[in-house]
């Protein structure tokens, strides 16, 4: 009976090394799934931000060009404020001369 009874032992055991095994490679193949999952998430996410920073580098641009367009403008103002100033003091100052000349 003992060569029988070491047979069934050695039989569980292989079974029972067999089933830890199983357990072992379903528990990797979940952790390798999670991971994959992981990746998966990660790379959208990297994904989504390219397109926000190339977003964010239009606006940018959209932004630089405008800022530029409003400094000419300003430039163009002021040019034109010290133009007007010019004449205005001029008509002052003609208005000054007829005035005085009339007194």
């Amino acid at each position: 009976m003992r060569k029988g009874s070491t047979q069934l032992n050695e039989t569980m055991t292989e079974q029972t090394a067999i089933e830890q095994a199983t357990r072992r490679l379903t528990s990797a193949l979940d952790a390798l799934d999670a991971a994959v999952e992981r990746r998966v998430e990660s790379d959208r996410g990297a994904a989504a931000l390219g397109e926000q920073v190339h977003t964010l580098a239009a606006d940018r641009s959209k932004l630089a060009a405008d800022l530029d367009a409003q400094v000419a403008r300003s430039r163009r103002l002021e040019t034109a404020n010290r133009d007007i100033a010019r004449r205005i003091d001029a008509a002052m100052e003609n208005i000054r001369l007829v005035l005085e000349s009339s007194n």
